[in-house]
């Protein structure tokens, strides 16, 4: 999976988002502030399309309306605005046209400057572009790919926000819980990450390892003009990536594993490489 999914590309004409503090919008009336805000912002580097060809198949994904745009139009949010949802949809969707036994996990977590109208206007968006392709939410442990394959689904949507009672093919949010460290310290971010793999419910819900760390703002005032990616990413990853090849798939085991900077180090390749090892406990099995 990936972290921010969207984030390859956000707007620095755009007006700051509502997920950032007062202090922040207020400073970002100077135009270079918005220049630093984008390299603290961006976590990605690949568009869906490039990230969906290089295997990554969960999607973390924030939203929010433009408060001060007329109509319901949804946006990517990360600090700054990104693409229309609606433009982001239609590109998985257009993938998953091409490659018919491919499942996708869309997890839409966080929302912003939102009402009820605005999410009844994001979910009739996710209905147009995926149609029947859309899995109702079931028993966890009933959804395998043989029972994706035979029903013709390929999406998965998690909705953290109480409409999705309302809607059979949207997931509540609790079955797919993501743990956040929230430290910048790689030590803590692993000791965090076996603690809550410990504590990970053994049936009904999938999991997610958020292999990330978080920049303080003493991070980002020390690291200004480096950004995410040169401050903690490139010096950090190969520890992380140490402590994915450790693991193990399956019940008790790592389930998702979601990264800032996907195409770094064979992240993605890493993490695929873990589902050789059900492919031996099933041989051994037989």
């Amino acid at each position: 999976g990936s972290h921010d999914s969207f984030s390859y590309w956000v707007d620095e004409k755009s007006p700051v988002g509502p997920d950032q503090a007062t202090a922040i919008k207020r400073l970002a009336r100077i135009s270079l502030v918005k220049k630093i805000m984008k390299k603290w912002s961006v976590t990605q580097n690949l568009t869906f399309k490039e990230q969906l060809e290089g295997g990554i198949r969960y999607f973390d994904l924030r939203v929010s309306s433009k408060p001060e745009e007329i109509g319901q139009e949804i946006y990517f949010i990360h600090g700054l605005f990104g693409i229309k949802v609606w433009d982001g949809l239609k590109e998985i969707n257009t993938f998953l046209e091409q490659h018919p036994k491919e499942v996708v996990f869309l997890d839409f977590n966080h929302f912003y400057a939102m009402d009820d109208s605005h999410h009844f206007f994001l979910i009739s968006r996710i209905r147009s572009a995926f149609g029947s392709k859309l899995c109702s939410a079931e028993c966890v442990e009933y959804v395998t790919l043989q029972y994706m394959w035979e029903k013709k689904h390929q999406v998965l949507i998690f909705y953290h926000y109480p409409l999705y009672r309302e809607y059979p093919f949207l997931w509540p949010g609790y079955k797919m819980p993501a743990p956040w460290a929230n430290t910048t310290n790689v030590h803590e971010l692993v000791q965090f990450l076996e603690t809550t793999l410990e504590e990970r419910s053994r049936y009904g819900t999938f999991h997610v390892s958020q292999a990330i760390l978080t920049p303080r703002v003493n991070t980002i005032a020390r690291h200004l003009i480096r950004g995410l990616k040169n401050t903690l990413v490139h010096r950090n990853l190969p520890m992380i990536l140490n402590w994915v090849k450790a693991q193990k798939p399956g019940v008790r085991g790592v389930n998702i594993i979601t990264s800032d900077f996907v195409e770094l180090d064979d992240f993605a390749a890493t993490v695929i490489a873990l589902n050789d090892l059900l492919l031996e406990e099933d041989e051994s099995a037989t």
